[in-house]
Order: structure tokens, then C-alpha cells, then sequence
């Protein structure tokens, strides 16, 4: 082989060998400068990691706002209903049995108009909190209006219901207001 033929071949092979070597940039770099790179490399994937979890962290409680307001944007105008249906509610307990074939058809009305309400109410997740007399008092979905020790009944037993409250999902809109006993035993 000729003297330039071994010189291409010698050339080609340190080439290959220098492609696949691992190149230490920092081998000529005092070590002081090398620890301060690698301290360096170290505080910057610390910050990108603490910035790519805030990122996600913002992003789930994004999601989550929206979620919450998907579900319960519409607790305003509810709240704004509620007097429709009290006033609704009240012209039917109002109404009285003797009343003549007119007014029959506009307590007819009326209560179609309380159904289809609570039927609108209902299919946007609003729930009425209808309680009985004789139920159980419940702090979390009722309000005591007035406490009276009546015989025969026990403490903390229903004793009026002054109007049903209403709950949006699982979030309580407005309790309902009710009369409860106080009797020791």
C-alpha cells in the first residue's frame, strides 16, 4: 500500500475511534470550576423540577376550579328562585277546601307551576330538604328557628317546619328552618 493510502486508512480509523470515545469537556477545566459547573447543573434540575410540579400543580387545581364551577355556578340564581318557590308553596297552604270550580283551576295551576319548578330544580342537581314533624333534628341540613318543651315528645324531635330547604349537589343552598323540642325526656 502506498504511503498516502496508509495515511487515508490511518486518518479514517482515529476518526471512527474519536467518534465513539466519550469526550469529558470538563477535563481541562481546574476543579474548582468543575465542581462549581456540576453544583450548577445540580441547582438548575432541582428548578426545573420544582417548576415542572408547580406547572402540574396548577393545572389539577385549575381543573378542579373549573369542575367546582361547572357544578355549582348555577348556586346564585338558585338562591334567587328559592322566594318564587316559598311564595308558590304558601298560596297552596293558603288555599282553602271550600274553594269554588275558578278557584279550583287556579290552585291547579299554581301547583303545576310548583311541580315543573322543582322538576327544573331537580334536573340541575337542587334537592329539597322536606323534613316531617317527629323527624330527628338535623344541625347539618336544618335550622333551629325557636326551641319549646312540648310533652310527649324528646329533645331534639321536629315540632314546625317553617319552610324545606334546599341542597345544590352535595353543597347545602339553604337549610331548612324548623321548630324543635326541648324536652328533657
Amino acid at each position: 500500500m502506498s504511503d498516502a493510502k496508509q495515511d487515508h486508512v490511518a486518518e479514517q480509523e482515529y476518526a471512527e475511534e474519536a467518534a465513539t470515545a466519550e469526550v469529558d469537556l470538563t477535563e481541562d477545566l481546574p476543579v474548582d470550576e468543575n465542581d462549581a459547573l456540576r453544583a450548577e447543573n445540580a441547582e438548575l434540575k432541582d428548578r426545573l423540577l420544582r417548576t415542572l410540579a408547580e406547572s402540574e400543580n396548577v393545572r389539577k387545581r385549575a381543573e378542579r376550579d373549573r369542575r367546582e364551577a361547572e357544578k355549582f355556578g348555577g348556586s346564585r340564581i338558585v338562591r334567587d328562585l328559592l322566594p318564587v318557590y316559598d311564595n308558590l308553596r304558601r298560596a297552596l297552604n293558603s288555599a282553602s277546601d271550600a274553594a269554588g270550580d275558578a278557584d279550583s283551576a287556579l290552585l291547579e295551576g299554581v301547583e303545576l307551576t310548583l311541580r315543573e319548578l322543582l322538576k327544573v330544580m331537580d334536573k340541575h342537581g337542587v334537592t329539597l330538604i322536606a323534613p316531617e314533624v317527629g323527624d330527628a333534628f338535623d344541625p347539618n341540613t336544618h335550622e333551629a328557628m325557636f326551641e319549646a318543651p312540648v310533652p310527649g315528645t324528646k329533645a331534639g324531635d321536629i315540632l314546625q317546619v317553617m319552610t324545606e330547604g334546599f341542597m345544590l349537589h352535595d353543597r347545602l343552598i339553604r337549610p331548612a328552618q324548623v321548630g324543635v323540642s326541648s324536652n328533657p325526656g
